[in-house]
């Protein structure tokens, strides 16, 4: 093994400008999520820019460092997609051969229409729409009829949202059950996600029970192998579900990016080694979705902030890897996630520092660089784990 442990960060939806094929997938010109934000907004990322962020490409106010203490470069995603299963699963070796069903317009009634026989109870909505939104004005019709809220994305979900005083949260969660069942074969969506929320009309708030129900990930992934190898992994965030806790001895749930900083350092705490795997959300969900430039930038800034500390708590045998999913620019017209690179960054006190990694050929690159740090191959992927040391 070249490291002990792995800390392995992804900042989900945190693109470094648009692929070539981002055409094919309805993408706005132009789209490039951190690259837009600099110039639109200005970023203070002096610990990121440390590390050789401004070393990728160029990014106004975030100039190249003259000697990086990390190793750094891009990942293209090579599977046909944009969302989270598609890059989650291309990290750890799966390369999809077609890309998960969308729904634009709503989900057709041979899904719904046995959807609504199976939980016993009509629904509202079936249509793409922001949650915050949805919730906002169909959150009192809900709350009349008891009819649960079925909406979609630009990703490819099947997302329920519920008050929790109307739908108690075991019903919701066995209503999600039975979508993931029906949605099958050629309407297998990425996700089927529980959204809860409280609160009375005017005045909805999510609450920290989402519960995601993903496509179970073919075997033989990198998290397959390594625990096969003994190796343990905690994962924090919505890791556990996007895998089905395959692999995980532990996971935690965060309510938001502070609490997943927080929950990373305390799982940094513990004295073993292996692989701590986590994902921040907020960027993707809270700013990217809705379009929120200043919160985008800001929590970029808040996660900045916080490297110090976070390296801090690096043990000498220790590798920090920072990598994103897919984009979601807040700067562009619409709110779909964008098909753009992905930041590249491998620090830690034995790491080389000053690497260009170039632009790597897949996201799987990351996972296959894991797995041979733990003695185990996975069947995509280009192991840059030798450049490191």
């Amino acid at each position: 093994m070249g490291f002990e442990r792995i800390v392995w960060i992804v900042l989900d939806s945190v693109g470094v400008g648009a692929m070539p094929d981002a055409p094919q997938f309805h993408d706005p010109p132009g789209a490039d999520t951190l690259g837009n934000i600099a110039r639109l907004r200005g970023l203070r990322l002096p610990n990121l820019a440390r590390l050789g962020l401004g070393n990728m490409k160029p990014l106004q106010g975030i100039p190249p460092a003259a000697v990086p203490t990390g190793a750094y470069g891009r990942c293209t995603l090579a599977s046909p997609g944009k969302d989270t299963t598609t890059g989650h699963w291309e990290m750890v070796g799966i390369h999809l051969a077609h890309p998960f069903p969308l729904y634009p317009h709503g989900f057709p009634a041979v899904v719904l229409d046995e959807f609504e026989r199976r939980i016993g109870r009509h629904w509202l909505g079936n249509v793409a729409a922001s949650g915050t939104e949805i919730i906002r004005d169909l959150g009192a019709e809900h709350m009349r009829t008891g009819s649960p809220i079925v909406y979609t994305s630009a990703d490819s979900v099947f997302q329920v949202a519920a008050h929790e005083e109307v739908i108690p949260l075991w019903e919701q969660y066995k209503i999600c059950e039975t979508a993931r069942e029906i949605l099958r074969g050629p309407h297998e969506v990425g996700r089927v996600i529980a959204r809860p929320f409280i609160g009375a009309p005017g005045n909805f708030t999510r609450t920290a029970n989402r519960h995601d129900y993903a496509v179970p990930p073919p075997a033989g992934m990198l998290l397959d192998r390594i625990e096969e190898r003994g190796v343990l992994v905690r994962s924090v965030g919505k890791i556990f579900d996007v895998f089905l806790g395959r692999g995980i001895r532990d996971g935690v749930k965060i309510k938001d990016n502070a609490d997943g900083m927080a929950k990373t350092l305390a799982a940094m705490e513990e004295p073993s080694a292996g692989l701590i795997f986590v994902n921040l959300v907020d960027f993707d969900q809270q700013y990217g979705h809705r379009n929120d430039v200043e919160g985008y930038g800001a929590a970029l800034e808040q996660f900045d902030d916080w490297l110090p500390e976070f390296e801090s708590a690096l043990r000498p045998g220790d590798l920090a890897i920072f990598t994103a999913d897919h984009g979601c620019d807040p700067t562009v017209p619409g709110t779909d996630h964008t098909r753009e690179y992905v930041p590249l960054l491998a620090f830690g006190p034995q790491v080389r520092a000053g690497v260009n990694l170039g632009l790597r050929a897949s996201l799987s690159d990351i996972g296959q660089t894991v797995a041979a740090n733990f003695g185990v191959s996975i069947n995509h992927g280009a192991s840059f784990l030798k450049e490191l040391l």
